[in-house]
């Protein structure tokens, strides 16, 4: 006689029976194919806060724009190192279609790559196959590139939960799916688009929100930062980095402190303040901590800005906020009422030193001020600060960590050379730390440039002469009133933090060279601006393999382990503020991804040499006209189209050296021109006939001026 079960217990018996038989299906088992959609949202689906800090700890993927938390860019791998690393060859190059400068460090999990190339287009790739998975354009308006400072760049993305996160120029924050591409939920970040807002860095995700600051303190805004939640896009907080109009309630109470450093005769806020938070930023997690780095004064004349001086703050400071709430924790200001650009936005590292034989939780910082500083991530207190390059605004920094001004650098009525410039002698570019060698690998710069106050500055007032004022500059400053006396450079240098001193440096031709990264095979990666991928001892800055980029590199490079295999990537495409009118190669191509691997042999793409032309001539001109043409071309054309004829031009060309048809039809390009698809600004309403009549004038006067007799 059979037994019978209970129908709930021949329910559970069905089901058991089901699972059972799921589990050894050999179609069910299989992993999804890598690459795949499904293997896509899988390996992205998990990348969240604890991922983040696992993969710290063994560095098989490269899940955020600085690789960890602390952005050290220290990758633990070590298959390729100092003694094999002159094995390493070309496995793929993926064209990124952009003529624009390429900023942006690789994202990479479990070989699926993420990547952008000039006007914030997304690329997907499998690290596998080098192929395209998809991209993502967000169709920035191309005519309004002339609203950002310095080229139509980005700087990459951040991954968090199945989803890619990308700021695009114009201010919006765009959430991708990871697998396919597809806008989830896009956010406009910009609180008055009557202003210059733009957008350049890569977002950031810490604890389920994506936080972005933005750019523009050169035309006229305040600067702040947002967080968005990371599922749905709604805002979470905001916090400014300088205060508003003081005659409306100031936001919190870090606002109202703030304004006391502020003179109101200067009505700092109708010229934005500045501040922008456009690039840096880390996280602590067991302090519960996000850190920033704040930007320029707007305009950068202090005195004009604050005619009775005072700090400013928090202009060009580190700032620590509670990621939860936004609100704010302490500073520390690095440039007190900065007067020359003196951004503190450049990349900030965290680590644990034992300084003074203690251990002490601390942000390493070189700004562009050109002092490597020290600073206690806990409470913000001051621990030490040494130049690690020649300057001359200051002497040094005294015990309560405010710096030692030279009284010369603040001159109002004269030109002052002040080193380092604008440029700064450390820009955006990534520097990375080692703590096997205690280490900071360290792209350092000069570009020579002097500035004098300009008394006869008015907010928007777009005078001739006012540096790129019609493109909405408000620096109340002139450039290079006189020539600069200080010589340009460009050199990588391994800098001891815990002694404040140099340990080695390699000179390069040209400022403007690449970010860094560093790894525990004893190496340090850097593409440089004469379009070569170098690798380093790490120990002692011997060169120990390079190889051929084509253009000009800037961005940094990434590595990460693909089925057990260590690869390294690059993206390069010359530009950024300097690349716009300035170069060293010969050569041009595409923005291109390059991947390496040991044993690589690909061949690598086709790049064509710069067609420079002849030096202008031919073109009839009043010459009359010069002087007032010189100062339109300055508030309008020089810092992207260089001096005609002095430069050779960048990734936009110098005009001194176009032909004499495009010149002498010069307002067929200007008003409304062909070039609008890739950026060039409509000048309509914005110059006369005659103006352009004028700098005619200038571009042909000049080709004659140094044309060899």
């Amino acid at each position: 006689m059979t037994k019978q079960r209970h129908p709930a217990a021949q329910a559970r018996w069905y089901g058991l029976a089901l699972l059972c038989a799921a589990l050894v299906s050999p179609a069910s088992a299989a992993p999804p194919a890598k690459g795949s959609p499904e293997h896509i949202k899988a390996v992205t689906g998990r990348i969240d806060g604890k991922a983040i800090q696992a993969n710290a700890r063994t560095t098989a993927d490269w899940p955020s724009y600085g690789l960890d938390y602390a952005e050290t860019r220290f990758s633990r791998l070590d298959q390729i190192n100092a003694g094999n690393v002159k094995n390493l060859g070309l496995v793929w190059s993926y064209n990124l279609e952009s003529t624009r400068g390429v900023e942006a460090t690789p994202v990479v999990v479990d070989g699926i790559m993420y990547v952008t190339g000039a006007w914030s287009i997304v690329h997907a790739l499998d690290v596998r196959t080098g192929q395209r998975l998809w991209t993502y354009d967000p169709k920035v308006d191309r005519s309004k590139g002339y609203r950002g400072c310095c080229d139509v760049v980005n700087r990459g993305v951040a991954l968090w939960q199945g989803k890619v996160y990308v700021a695009a120029y114009d201010g919006r924050l765009i959430a991708l799916d990871a697998a396919s591409g597809k806008v989830v939920w896009e956010k406009d970040t910009i609180i008055d688009h009557k202003y210059s807002y733009t957008i350049t860095g890569a977002p950031r995700v810490v604890k389920g929100k994506v936080i972005i600051g933005n750019g523009g303190a050169e035309y006229g805004v305040r600067g702040y930062v947002t967080a968005y939640d990371a599922s749905t896009g709604a805002q979470k907080w905001r916090w400014f980095t300088v205060p508003g109009d003081p005659s409306k309630p100031f936001e919190d109470e870090s606002m109202a402190k703030a304004a006391k450093t502020w003179d109101p005769a200067g009505k700092w806020w109708e010229a934005g303040g500045g501040g922008t938070a456009w690039d840096t930023m880390a996280f602590d997690p067991e302090l519960n901590l996000l850190y920033i780095g704040t930007g320029n004064g707007s305009p950068w004349a202090r005195s004009k800005r604050s005619p009775a001086g005072g700090d400013n703050l928090y202009l060009a400071s580190l700032v620590a906020l509670n990621p939860d709430t936004g609100k704010y924790v302490w500073h520390y200001q690095e440039t007190p009422g900065d007067n020359w650009d003196y951004t503190s936005t450049q990349p900030m590292i965290l680590a644990d030193l034992k300084i003074g034989g203690k251990p002490r939780k601390v942000i390493l910082h070189a700004p562009k001020n050109g002092f490597f500083f020290v600073v206690d991530r806990t409470n913000g207190q001051f621990i030490s600060a040494k130049n690690f390059v020649d300057v001359n605004w200051a002497t040094g920094y005294d015990a309560n960590g405010r710096p030692v001004e030279v009284a010369e650098a603040r001159s109002t009525d004269k030109p002052y050379d002040s080193i380092p410039g604008p440029f700064g002698a450390h820009n955006w570019h990534s520097m990375s730390f080692n703590p096997k060698t205690g280490l900071v690998y360290l792209p350092a710069q000069n570009v020579p440039l002097n500035l004098m106050d300009d008394k006869g500055w008015s907010f928007n007032s777009n005078k001739p002469g006012q540096p790129h004022s019609g493109m909405g500059w408000n620096t109340a400053m002139f450039a290079n009133a006189e020539p600069p006396k200080s010589k340009p450079f460009g050199r990588l240098i391994a800098w001891d933090p815990v002694a404040q001193k140099e340990a080695w440096r390699v000179e390069h031709v040209s400022p403007w060279n690449g970010g860094t990264l560093t790894t525990a095979g004893n190496l340090v990666f850097q593409g440089t601006a004469d379009g070569r991928f170098v690798a380093y001892n790490a120990t002692t800055g011997e060169k120990l393999w390079e190889t051929p980029t084509g253009t000009g590199v800037v961005a940094a490079p990434s590595t990460y382990l693909v089925d057990g295999k260590q690869y390294v990537s690059i993206a390069v495409g010359w530009g950024g503020v300097y690349g716009l009118s300035m170069r060293t190669t010969d050569r041009k191509g595409p923005g291109t991804v390059y991947t390496f691997a040991a044993g690589g042999t690909a061949k690598a793409p086709d790049f064509v040499d710069y067609k420079l032309g002849a030096l202008l001539k031919g073109v009839d001109y009043d010459p009359k006209h010069y002087q007032e043409g010189t100062l339109i071309y300055v508030s309008n054309c020089v810092f992207c189209h260089g001096v005609p004829g002095v430069d050779r031009g960048g990734n936009i060309p110098n005009l001194g050296y176009s032909s004499a048809d495009i010149i002498g039809n010069l307002d067929r390009f200007v008003f409304k021109g062909p070039g609008m698809a890739n950026g060039m600004p409509d000048f309509t309403g914005k110059l006369t006939s005659d103006d352009v009549a004028k700098i005619k004038a200038f571009i042909q006067g000049t080709a004659d001026a140094i044309r060899p007799k």
